[in-house]
């Protein structure tokens, strides 16, 4: 066994305090030892292998916290790492070279670039919903920009976090990376500590906590959160298709993602054929008795369970409604009827519970949106593309489809995040790439001339040579 098999070792039989560990990561990434690509491709094959090779025992994790389905397991969470894992692989030589820039003549003889440095030491704090993928597919952006990651996995979520820590420590040495399991006790230890950056993902309430503690060493963050996100259905949609498309997105881990459609918004004109459409819809995805359906998950713990039994209104549900509280298991239902001041419309449902409200015209659309804090995803089923062009262009949002639902953030090649009060920044790909990197502007100047326009004592002639320059 090599020097860090034993310090792996040694991880598991003891609990390192939490200040010694973050003072342990900072000690090891001003070694340099994070920085060469090499060293970065060793980090992320290791880290490819060892998911490839716990595939089962992460399924069955993602079974016993979620009660998720084989094939959901992999489409929504082994799989989205395996894929950001391969992108970093195949892109992060060339994301990690110095990036040449285009030199002012006034900088006569210079060369100007960028050169990418990891923050140093960061800290991922995931949440319980999609707890496997919302861990490392952040995790693998972080080590392929150069730095070393403390990891706190939800404690809604223990089995999987238990794979987690499992599979890193295998891995990694704990100078490198290393986890943190518990619940807020260990959060709020965590918080305390001074991170070089700062990921998050979780519900508005904890993200302004993490600001809060953030600024106290002027900590750059990151925050994937949430919010009541639209779908759109105008008159032009192609209504089945529609009703599919929303039922998946909505109902794909009981409705306990960040992206699911909230609620619909639709045209007064097709407002019941698509009930009847999304309906229909729900039997045939799921059965006449989801509650028998091995593949339907359950909500995540007692107590998210009685917030979403009480947003119920029995007298407006038009299918479903039903729930099994040993189980933990409810219903896909929808709701019809709806209004903004229905207390299913006051928060974020985060459940299996799809209310629909109509509207008029596409103006009130767009002006009920944006009085509303900003969603991290928005959807519009439409025929019509100077429609959707409209509401995507005025609505404020993080991202979101046209004729359908969550399939936006799926993608290595573009970034995925919200603003406002559903978060800031992005990752994926790319973009998750630039997330844990400081891009350092440097200008190399050449020693072989030396213009004396920029020194005093200034002369007429050398200001008209700075304007030339400068135009």
């Amino acid at each position: 066994m090599g020097a860090s098999g034993r310090e792996c070792g040694r991880a598991r039989r003891e609990k390192i305090e939490i200040g010694e560990l973050a003072a342990r990561q900072r000690t090891y990434f001003q070694t340099g030892a994070t920085l060469p690509v090499e060293r970065r491709l060793a980090a992320l094959r290791r880290l490819y292998a060892a998911v490839s090779a716990s595939e089962g025992e992460i399924r069955e994790a993602l079974k016993e916290d979620l009660g998720k389905g084989r094939f959901e397991s992999y489409m929504c969470e082994i799989g989205m790492v395996l894929e950001e894992i391969r992108y970093m692989l195949k892109h992060v030589r060339r994301l990690a070279g110095d990036r040449r820039v285009p030199t002012p003549p006034a900088q006569f003889h210079s060369v100007s670039f960028q050169r990418p440095s990891p923050y140093g030491v960061v800290l991922i704090m995931s949440p319980w919903n999609y707890p496997f993928m919302l861990t490392l597919l952040p995790l693998a952006d972080a080590l392929a920009a150069g730095n070393t990651a403390i990891v706190k996995p939800s404690a809604y979520s223990p089995r999987t976090s238990e794979v987690i820590e499992k599979i890193l420590t295998r891995c990694f040495p704990p100078r490198y990376v290393a986890v943190v399991t518990g619940g807020r006790e260990e959060n709020t230890r965590l918080l305390q500590e001074h991170f070089d950056y700062i990921f998050f993902t979780g519900s508005q309430a904890v993200g302004r906590e993490v600001m809060r503690s953030a600024a106290r060493y002027l900590t750059p963050v990151t925050l994937e959160l949430g919010g009541k996100s639209p779908c759109i259905v105008d008159q032009t949609a192609n209504l089945r298709l529609a009703a599919r498309r929303i039922v998946f997105g909505k109902y794909l881990n009981c409705g306990q993602t960040c992206v699911a459609p909230d609620y619909v918004l639709c045209h007064r004109s097709v407002k019941s054929r698509l009930v009847r459409e999304i309906c229909r819809q729900i039997e045939r995805q799921f059965g006449r008795e989801p509650l028998k359906n091995p593949d339907w998950g359950k909500i995540i713990s007692e107590k998210h369970f009685d917030r979403l039994l009480g947003l119920l209104n029995r007298d407006k549900i038009v299918w479903g409604g039903k729930a099994d509280r040993e189980a933990l298991r409810m219903e896909p239902t929808v709701m019809d009827r709806v209004h903004f001041s229905d207390p299913v419309m006051g928060e974020e449902i985060f459940g299996p519970i799809l209310p629909v409200l109509t509207y008029d015209s596409l103006d009130e659309v767009i002006g009920k949106v944006n009085s509303l804090p900003h969603p991290l995803a928005l959807y519009m089923f439409t025929s019509d593309r100077r429609a959707a062009d409209r509401v995507f262009t005025r609505c404020g949002f993080g991202g979101g489809c046209v004729n359908d639902t969550v399939i936006h953030l799926a993608t290595t090649e573009m970034g995925f995040g919200g603003f406002g009060e559903s978060g800031m920044g992005a990752y994926h790909g790319k973009a998750g790439f630039d997330t844990f990197t400081h891009y350092k502007s440097i200008v190399d100047k050449k020693t072989w001339i030396d213009l004396p326009m920029r020194y005093q004592p200034y002369r007429k002639v050398w200001e008209w040579a700075v304007r030339m320059c400068l135009r």
